[in-house]
């Protein structure tokens, strides 16, 4: 079993998928590294599982019948390596198929975690399309986040710390920095660390499923990395646009797990506020769609005790 094993959960994004394929295993193979790349489709209309078995022999493809969702899809694959001949690989990297992998990324986010035996994960340098930083790693969020989220603030306060930010000058170096949680579209996991700390909670269907990981995992003392070196092209939101008034639903849903799982009371009550107010006011002039699905946000959320 190769020391990496690369795990790639898509849905309905085949030619994404195909360019993120293609610059993966042409790092892994410029990095000279022993690799084993696994694409779960999450029942893909769009002929991905051919295209996958077609242009890929070498990945494993891991077909469902159903769209199971990020950690549902993650953790399939993850089965699916315990049950291979061991030795189990020393690290997982979780990618998104929107994503495309820079020459050296994928050395760069191993040395980082041989480098740091108490670092369970670490998070790649995003960037968008036309190369500009695309922030890539938070603080764990709390009141502050759900005030930028759901009310107008000074916009020079949208990239600061109160804001869950990182500052860019960190990103512009070369040295690993210590975050929270690095965003889930391209991350390293040291297996060690899901074997302590357990797989994603498949509670989340969608978003906030790596924040509670990485919440879990500095619970068990380990920490999390973002490394600037491993620069990945991130073409954000291509599958959930695909859906936006159930992602929106999902994403507070999530957000709902995680405060009721992470917060004190009086943080819990506050959010409720926060949640019910910013909901009520986004409704203001909404579609019937975008006002129904404010409702369920507003109901879930009063279940956050």
């Amino acid at each position: 079993m190769a020391r990496l094993a690369v795990v790639i959960v898509s849905w309905n994004v085949r030619g994404l998928l195909t360019a993120c394929l293609r610059s993966l295993l042409a790092d892994v193979e410029r990095s000279d590294l022993d690799a084993q790349v696994y694409v779960v489709d999450n029942d893909s209309s769009d002929g991905t599982p051919a295209m996958v078995s077609d242009e890929f022999p070498r990945v494993r493809l891991i077909a469902s019948d159903e769209n199971l969702g990020f950690a549902a899809g993650n953790n399939l694959a993850w089965r699916e390596i315990q049950d291979s001949a061991p030795p189990l690989p020393r690290y997982v990297w979780l990618l998104n198929p929107d994503t495309e992998v820079r020459p050296g990324a994928t050395t760069a986010l191993l040395s980082a975690l041989e480098a740091h035996p108490r670092v369970g994960v670490a998070g790649a340098k995003l960037l968008y399309a036309d190369g500009s930083l695309q922030h890539s790693a938070f603080h764990f969020p709390g009141l502050m986040q759900l005030l930028f989220e759901l009310f107008p603030l000074p916009p020079r306060l949208y990239e600061t710390p109160l804001n869950g930010r990182y500052p860019r000058r960190l990103y512009e170096g070369t040295s690993p920095f210590l975050v929270d949680h690095p965003l889930g579209a391209a991350m390293l996991v040291r297996a060690e660390a899901i074997a302590q700390v357990g797989v994603m909670d498949e509670g989340y269907r969608m978003y906030c499923e790596e924040i509670d990981w990485c919440w879990r995992m500095r619970r068990s003392d380990w920490r999390a990395l973002c490394v600037p070196d491993a620069r990945v092209v991130h073409h954000a939101g291509q599958s959930t646009g695909q859906v936006p008034i159930p992602s929106l639903v999902n994403l507070w849903a999530s957000r709902a797990r995680l405060y009721a799982r992470y917060h004190g009371p009086l943080t819990r009550r506050l959010a409720r506020v926060l949640v019910r107010t910013g909901m009520r006011r986004r409704m203001r002039g909404a579609s019937p769609e975008v006002t129904a699905a404010c409702l369920k946000i507003i109901r879930m959320w009063g279940d956050v005790r």
